[in-house]
């Protein structure tokens, strides 16, 4: 078998095959008449009244021979300069990640003799990985003729970026009998269409997420879809304006619901789009995935068409939020009830959760006390100590504290602490709650 020294009676051809674009002429307005005459025959007025009385119809040309008229816009397509016609792509031009690569392949038979048996082969080389797009070895083309050809089509999910090498190669006999071996190297780049930027903002239990698409490419992009898949211990909403797609003054139906939304368009050459999404903790995880602090968020599903309807598709990586510090354990108040009389005990339901990976306790539950105030205005009623059980890995306990309020007005519930008695530690875990306390007088119904 020869390699590729010496002359080949094979030889590939390669096109790029995507949707044509349209043929736009510059909007140059010219007169017919100039093409058969020369530029000055109008400024003659002698030449300019005898082509009048030959010309038979009023209609066929202007009356006015003069230049005055030669920009006037006579048809509102006059100045977009589309003529109507579709241009078949002439180079393999820009192709981007996400998109999918589609190449019209030609083997061409250019000697005098017919070859035979031929193996095609057509792979895509990438930094990482090689992909067979292509091979007939199990089923090889029985012979091409002199001047004819095999084509085929393959297609190519594009999933890196960076260089990209389309390699074709045919094994075959030729007129002699001798086995032959070709290659041809396509080479192109595969470039990114649009960039996503993140922030990630954190207010209180909230964590906010904002998304800022840009758009690479010399196309509009219309985003069909963007949408934020959360990990499993978050839930999501997306937050727009309430007049983003509004319906208002359109007839409604039953059918509304199954109407998509129209695109999100992004404008070539720099345009972006912001979105805006709110992720609460997730309520439906298991412990371990609530509690194991991960600060993975979640990642996009980007879906999008261009001015001709070819599509694409991206995924992010996953999008990291601000490290999680989870606590050992938790509490937080479950209810309290929403009117608190004066020196009347009242019940404060709370929850203890382990957020550990083992079993924790038992455990004290108590109300410091303050050195610089010795009398707190909200107190417990009864034992000052609250015996709890121990917690097993990721479980929680709820139980009840009787506290009583010493002080009217609005009066705060601070310092509930819990021991871990076998482990010695200490922990203030409930923030600071605000309660009103009013006096049963108050409440008090005069009499007549």
């Amino acid at each position: 078998m020869s390699a590729t020294q010496g002359p080949h009676s094979l030889a590939f051809r390669v096109m790029r095959l995507c949707k044509p674009s349209f043929h736009v002429d510059p909007p140059l307005r010219i007169d017919p008449f100039d093409l058969l005459a020369g530029e000055d025959f109008s400024d003659d007025p002698a030449s300019a009244s005898l082509f009048r009385r030959h010309v038979s119809s009023a209609d066929a040309f202007d009356s006015d021979l003069t230049y005055r008229n030669r920009f006037l816009l006579n048809h509102p397509t006059d100045p977009i300069g589309l003529s109507g016609l579709l241009l078949l792509p002439q180079s393999f031009g820009a192709i981007y990640l996400g998109e999918t690569f589609c190449s019209y392949i030609s083997v061409n038979n250019s000697s005098s003799s017919e070859v035979r048996d031929v193996t095609i082969k057509a792979e895509i080389q990438t930094e990482r990985q090689r992909i067979l797009l292509l091979d007939t070895s199990k089923s090889p083309v029985e012979s091409i003729r002199t001047g004819g050809r095999y084509d085929f089509i393959v297609e190519h999910d594009v999933k890196e970026l960076g260089a990209h090498t389309l390699v074709c190669s045919a094994l075959y006999n030729d007129a002699d009998g001798e086995r032959k071996y070709l290659p041809q190297f396509f080479k192109f780049v595969v470039a990114n269409p649009l960039s996503v930027r993140t922030k990630v903002r954190v207010v209180k239990e909230t964590t906010f997420l904002e998304a800022c698409i840009e758009n690479h490419t010399k196309a509009n992009l219309f985003m069909d879809q963007v949408d934020f898949e959360p990990a499993k211990q978050w839930s999501a909403v997306r937050l727009q304006n309430e007049d983003y797609h509004s319906t208002d003054g359109l007839p409604t139906s039953d059918l509304s619901g199954l109407i998509p939304k129209p695109p999100v368009l992004i404008r070539s050459g720099g345009g972006i789009h912001n979105y805006l999404y709110k992720l609460n903790p997730s309520a439906d995880v298991s412990g371990h995935a609530k509690f194991q602090g991960s600060n993975i968020l979640g990642k996009f599903q980007i879906t999008w068409r261009t001015n001709l309807g070819e599509p694409g598709r991206l995924q992010t990586q996953q999008i990291l939020g601000a490290p999680v510090s989870r606590k050992e354990i938790n509490m937080r108040v479950v209810e309290v009830p929403a009117v608190i009389h004066l020196n009347r005990p009242f019940p404060a339901y709370l929850n203890l959760t382990n957020q550990t990976d083992r079993q924790l306790g038992p455990f004290e539950v108590s109300l410091s006390q303050d050195e610089s105030q010795m009398e707190k205005p909200v107190g417990i009623n009864g034992l000052q100590t609250l015996m709890l059980s121990r917690i097993e890995a990721f479980g929680s306990n709820d139980f009840q504290l009787n506290l009583i309020a010493s002080k009217l007005g609005v009066q705060k519930i601070a310092g509930i602490t819990v021991l871990d008695t076998r482990e010695k530690k200490t922990y203030e875990l409930v923030p600071e709650m605000e309660v009103s306390v009013l006096s049963l007088s108050e409440f008090q119904v005069p009499t007549l």
